[in-house]
């Protein structure tokens, strides 16, 4: 199979274009046939995938082996964070239809673990809620022995959103961190980090397996790193997943750095000598990569 080289993805900078791709980021071009019966399942359902809103390296891997990541809410958010490729703006109206039909892509797709993710939608009272518990509700009907992740948003700290995930008690929920705290505002305008430890508090002492991911390459030093790592398992977080920062177009945040894949690996080392119960850590993983395994401690 034909490689592509991440650059060949992702737009670069002028700066970031006379350096060379490391030669750990790169991954093979999405073909066969697993991965042409997702297409069209996704595009006959009318369904969005954060795999491609997000140009995730990984689609050709996972849609080959026919897992996706659904994107409810629709693919325009309320958020401009600087890294992230999904589309701001002003979101159409909820699609109350939406459970349903990702139920049924699901059901086709004889998904066994399956994650779902959303776009922000901070002008909704409910924060999208209402649809996540409709979401999961439709999915658990149609397809009782699938097992499920979200993640979720910070619904702005309005907890009796995030009670409607809890209520209905997805096998792992995961809100990302995504950065070190100093970053934060630079690489997530409209979040705030300690509300995001507070998700994965809150989620924890209602019962959850909690998630979170964060990127590497945006500038953060290894001790901030470290010190993110610890405040989400202070906080209650089973599963903590690191990647390479990869920038989607040259509008986002550049490239700081290429984290070399031993840092990435010692990162592990670390996460679990803490406590954590899993850790995937790798430059081209991200928050849904091998997903189905994080249902189980990853400890030895």
């Amino acid at each position: 199979m034909e490689e592509l080289s991440v650059s060949a993805c992702v737009p670069a900078t002028t700066r970031e274009s006379r350096v060379k791709k490391p030669d750990w980021l790169r991954v093979k071009l999405p073909i066969g046939e697993s991965y042409r019966q997702v297409r069209n399942l996704v595009d006959t359902h009318k369904l969005h995938t954060i795999c491609e809103s997000g140009n995730c390296p990984n689609m050709g891997e996972c849609w080959g082996a026919g897992t996706a990541t659904f994107m409810i809410l629709g693919n325009i958010c309320t958020r401009s964070c600087g890294f992230c490729a999904v589309a701001t703006g002003r979101p159409e109206p909820v699609d109350w239809d939406e459970p349903q039909r990702v139920a049924e892509a699901i059901y086709l797709m004889k998904v066994k673990h399956a994650v779902v993710t959303s776009v922000d939608r901070d002008e909704l009272k409910d924060g999208g809620s209402i649809i996540w518990s409709n979401t999961i509700k439709a999915i658990r009907a149609l397809n009782p022995d699938t097992t499920l992740e979200t993640l979720i948003p910070d619904f702005r700290g309005q907890w009796e959103n995030l009670q409607r995930i809890i209520d209905v008690a997805p096998e792992v929920v995961s809100h990302n961190l995504e950065t070190v705290e100093r970053l934060t505002k630079q690489v997530r305008i409209q979040a705030k980090y300690h509300r995001s430890l507070e998700v994965i508090r809150r989620l924890k002492e209602g019962g959850m397996r909690t998630k979170s991911g964060i990127m590497l390459g945006l500038g953060e030093t290894k001790e901030e790193v470290i010190q993110a790592m610890q405040d989400l398992y202070d906080n209650g977080c089973d599963v903590v997943t690191l990647g390479q920062y990869l920038q989607p177009t040259p509008r986002h945040l550049p490239v700081v750095r290429f984290v070399h894949p031993d840092e990435f690996a010692e990162y592990r080392e670390i996460g679990y000598a803490m406590g954590l119960d899993y850790v995937e850590s790798g430059p081209l993983v991200r928050s849904s990569y091998h997903a189905e395994k994080h249902i189980f401690s990853g400890r030895k």
